[in-house]
């Protein structure tokens, strides 16, 4: 069993991360953000049993001193911390870079000095912008559309020049649009969702001409560790994708007739993207983990969507429904 670090460990897909690790039985330090509140995020939700087998760091991804710290003593790196929320990148481009570009380079300096045998970069399908093909393959163009994307190209490019320079064992792990529980309502299938347990009739939402192709959180964890296991894979950025796309409109439609059929849809302004910001279509290729891996998607997305609903409805105290976060 592997010593393993999980930075963004406190967030959504960290924190499932970090519960698979524990119970396939490897040694886990969780990387949180540093807090006067001395909140640890989604690790609080932990049952003591398994917050007992985790060694939690708090720290920020941004401090390099702090970064080497936490990485001593690890053998594996799943780099996840990161800035995602795209409407807030065109409010504070400046903290994307500190922590989306600044923050990889931390790890890949400390990686370099430690000697690290693994690290997984997580990367985005926002990288590829509006495909110019389908299905989009690692082979496809970069488009920053956002600035959020565009520091995930950039930091991206710093992790592939580490490869090539100094031979570092990473691969750049690059999922599709993930989904499921603990997810911030500031993505489109909570925020739809928690909408609906509220009672609300009105459904405010942004553009719903735009695909995605949608992974269900507990197949993106097993995509990382797939990835991880395999040698193949060092020096390579891989897709993690259904190979399936659905509008969000189309989405919208299958979930209010889920919860709620009464209800209606309205488009809010402020959730709307600049028309040349809009990534309109994300259909991803899984045939590169597939080949590489022995990864291979378990939920579909009737299935991940009944469990995200059932999750949503027992915690929706923990959601803010009249509030939009940017």
């Amino acid at each position: 069993m592997a010593n393993i670090l999980v930075t963004g460990a406190d967030g959504f897909i960290g924190s499932h991360l970090t519960e698979k690790l524990v119970q396939d039985g490897h040694n886990v330090r969780a990387f949180a953000y540093y807090n006067s509140f001395n909140s640890w995020g989604w690790l609080d939700t932990f049952s003591k049993k398994v917050l007992s087998e985790v060694e939690v760091f708090t720290g920020d991804i941004r401090d390099p001193n702090g970064v080497k710290e936490s990485m001593k003593n690890i053998d594996e790196v799943y780099h996840l911390a990161a800035l995602i929320a795209i409407p807030f990148s065109y409010h504070s481009p400046d903290s994307y870079v500190d922590t989306n570009i600044k923050g990889t380079l931390n790890i890949l300096q400390a990686a370099r000095d430690l000697d690290t045998k693994r690290i997984l970069i997580t990367s985005t399908s926002e990288v590829y912008g509006t495909a110019q093909y389908v299905p989009i393959d690692e082979s496809h163009p970069f488009q920053g559309q956002s600035p959020y994307s565009a520091t995930k190209i950039g930091a991206d490019r710093i992790a592939e020049s580490f490869y090539r320079s100094f031979n570092t064992p990473l691969s750049i792990v690059r999922p599709f649009n993930t989904y499921g529980p603990r997810q911030s309502a500031r993505a489109v299938i909570p925020t739809i969702i928690t909408q609906l347990l509220a009672g609300k009739e009105s459904i405010e939402l942004g553009s719903l001409t735009p695909t995605r192709d949608f992974n269900y959180v507990k197949d993106t964890v097993q995509g990382f560790i797939e990835i991880a296991k395999s040698d193949k894979t060092i020096g390579e950025e891989i897709n993690i994708a259904t190979q399936q796309e659905i509008s969000i409109g189309e989405l919208a439609d299958e979930l209010i007739r889920q919860i709620n059929p009464n209800a209606n849809i309205i488009t809010e302004e402020t959730r709307l993207r600049p028309d040349n910001s809009e990534v309109n279509r994300l259909l991803g290729s899984n045939e590169k983990i597939k080949k590489l891996t022995n990864w291979k998607s378990e939920y579909s997305l009737e299935k991940g969507l009944a469990e995200t609903i059932e999750w949503l409805r027992n915690n929706l105290e923990k959601y803010k429904t009249d509030i939009y976060n940017i």
